[in-house]
């Protein structure tokens, strides 16, 4: 006997069988599908929900200050202490008279992958925050610290990890480092200015300044202790 799809069957008596032709499947088949389509939109749902959350907690990981405005110290340097970094192109030499020039369309320190490309007269103008500012830059060794600071007060520090001299018409120094944030200090040579140094490090960490009402705590706390 052919087997037939998709039916019932019952006896009804004696040995005759009886077959019934049932709605079920298709009742059954529209149930799965109407369920698919369920999982489909709760899935879709979800995946939007997970990319808020991704992206809220890149933006909480890396915070974009007010402006683009930094300072930029180096403990081993005893002139490179707050000093100003404005941001302009290259040839922009205000910048560079009245401090350092961070190089217009190279990177910010609050950026995962970067090179925040810094440059500073060797000998400068006196009286201003360029005067012999990079002067002993070649005297910075590897695991000396590099330290910028925006203006939401959080400083970003950096470890030295490379130097090198180049030709000033090298423009591949200003590309980024594939998978780095580092910062970049530029000088020109000694005597005779012919060529450029530059002087690489890698940010280490972030640190941020406490919040108002920690630090109210803390001061609170001591102010405690004193009057025990």
């Amino acid at each position: 006997m052919r087997p037939r799809g998709f039916e019932t069957w019952t006896r009804t008596g004696g040995e005759r069988t009886v077959y019934y032709r049932s709605g079920i499947w298709r009742r059954v088949g529209r149930w799965l599908l109407v369920l698919a389509g369920l999982v489909l939109v709760v899935g879709a749902v979800g995946m939007v929900f997970s990319d808020v959350r991704t992206a809220d907690r890149a933006a909480e990981s890396d915070p974009v200050p007010k402006n683009n405005a930094m300072r930029l110290t180096i403990p081993q340097m005893k002139r490179v202490k707050d000093v100003p970094v404005f941001t302009a192109p290259a040839t922009n030499e205000t910048a560079l008279h009245d401090g350092t020039l961070h190089i217009k369309g190279t990177g910010f320190p609050w950026q995962k992958v970067a090179n925040v490309y810094i440059a500073g007269h060797r000998l400068g103008y006196p009286r201003t925050d360029s005067f012999l500012v990079f002067y002993d830059l070649n005297e910075l060794e590897n695991g000396n610290r590099v330290v910028l600071k925006d203006t939401d007060g959080r400083r970003y520090i950096y470890r030295v990890f490379r130097r090198k001299v180049v030709p000033p018409n090298a423009n591949h120094v200003l590309d980024r480092v594939p998978g780095k944030n580092v910062v970049t200090l530029q000088t020109c040579t000694l005597p005779n200015y012919t060529r450029r140094l530059l002087i690489q490090a890698e940010l280490e960490r972030v640190i941020t300044k406490p919040k108002p009402m920690q630090a109210n705590a803390r001061t609170s706390a001591g102010k405690a202790g004193r009057g025990s």
